[in-house]
């Protein structure tokens, strides 16, 4: 993402213009815009001109409309679908992952195409620079971080995964914010006891060469930011696959892979399916070599979460109500919160979330606000989307207890006070 130009007033309102560039920068636009915020951004329209003879003629337009939005729309790829690979040329056609980020609401600037108070639906789209302008307190600690963290430099995917099975593959890119599925595929492989060795190991031969060939087209292993390249599977197929990958460089002189030998880890694990790859994050492997990243400090300590779920629950705290309560007892070492909730219509409750944010921070606790685009954002969702690692035990119970007798005890002077 570039930053374009950015000017916040004092009571948090003002306008910041971004130029996306890829699926995951489309991503942090999706977790920024807000039902209404005025969103400017370049928009093509079909205009008629009905000429002095009485015809129509019709062309398309490109113009900058400015919307106050009142609905905004993220539909994730669906361009990763199993390929089944009875011919290699159907795995050579599968296209990279795109994502489609959609806005609408009415016109509020004027414009001799459009008129002002139109509705409109506006795409946004790579490439095309954004105007985001939100209204007092609406770039709050949250929204400016994630302008910031967006624009850093250098960014870019940081492991490639290949979660294998027999016969089956599927080619995932992560980065901080999204794990994008770039193909699945599934290559038939005869059983040996029913066709015999013959056609089992021409199956076998098929599945790695058509692996290679998409390995190839899919992973950037070359790139700097790729720290890693995971190949996960249950049994023996990571290693199979491993083998052919490195005798396939070597047999065509593939320096660059032969260069990226050193980014390969073989993992185990229990299944070939996506929500494997939390599995393999918090594999002792990963977390040594990827612990300084932010989606894998986010898989370890959900991980941590959960063990101490069923260990130790007085410091193991989630929901909304509860994690509040152990925030205001200054308890929270560490906070883990789904962007989901970010992206709340009501105001007063993102602002409700955000103070929570800024409230630990400021007590020397660690916030991770995890992405709902990876896996363990997804079980954090199932979990209320927001829980806590407490420093110390807390009884839920005696808590919600000391707080209704606070209560009480307050509403008594207040009716003493209004008596007198």
């Amino acid at each position: 993402m570039k930053l374009v130009g950015k000017y916040i007033d004092k009571d948090r309102s003002g306008h910041v213009t971004l130029r996306p560039e890829d699926d995951e920068d489309m991503w942090h636009l999706y977790n920024l815009i807000q039902e209404g915020d005025h969103v400017r951004a370049p928009a093509i329209r079909r205009v008629q001109n009905v000429s002095a003879t009485g015809s129509t003629e019709s062309h398309r337009v490109r113009l900058n409309l400015t919307l106050a939005v009142t609905r905004l729309t993220w539909s994730p790829s669906s361009s990763a679908p199993a390929d089944s690979a009875s011919s290699t040329e159907n795995a050579n056609n599968s296209q990279n992952s795109t994502v489609s980020l959609q806005i609408a609401g009415r016109v509020t600037s004027e414009n001799p195409h459009v008129k002002l108070g139109a509705y409109h639906t506006l795409d946004l789209e790579p490439n095309r620079d954004v105007r985001i302008e939100k209204d007092e307190g609406g770039w709050d600690s949250v929204a400016l971080s994630r302008v910031e963290e967006s624009c850093k430099p250098g960014r870019g995917a940081e492991v490639g995964a290949v979660v294998c099975g027999e016969g089956t593959a599927i080619f995932c890119l992560l980065s901080e914010h999204m794990t994008v599925v770039l193909q699945r595929l599934e290559v038939p492989i005869p059983r040996k006891i029913s066709t015999g060795s013959s056609a089992h190991e021409k199956g076998l031969a098929r599945f790695y060469s058509t692996l290679y060939t998409s390995f190839l087209r899919h992973i950037p292993y070359s790139a700097p930011s790729l720290r890693a390249i995971v190949i996960a599977s249950p049994g023996w197929v990571r290693d199979a696959v491993f083998d052919f990958i490195m005798s396939e460089a070597n047999r065509t002189n593939n320096k660059a892979l032969l260069a990226a030998r050193s980014k390969f880890i073989r993992v185990h694990v229990n299944s070939a399916h996506v929500h494997s790859l939390v599995e393999v994050l918090k594999s002792p492997e990963i977390a040594s070599q990827l612990k300084e990243t932010k989606f894998a400090r986010e898989g370890i300590m959900l991980d941590k979460f959960f063990k101490m779920l069923g260990a130790d629950e007085l410091r193991a705290w989630y929901g909304p109500d509860h994690v509040s309560l152990a925030v205001d007892r200054g308890a929270v070492g560490t906070l883990l919160i789904s962007d989901e909730l970010f992206r709340a219509n009501d105001p007063v409750l993102r602002k409700k979330y955000v103070s929570l944010v800024e409230s630990v921070r400021q007590k020397g606790g660690e916030v991770l606000i995890f992405s709902s685009m990876h896996e363990s954002g997804q079980q954090l969702n199932q979990l209320t989307g927001i829980a806590a690692i407490l420093t110390f035990p807390l009884d839920v119970e005696v808590v919600e207890a000391e707080e209704r007798e606070a209560r009480e005890e307050e509403e008594r002077k207040k009716e003493e006070e209004s008596e007198t």
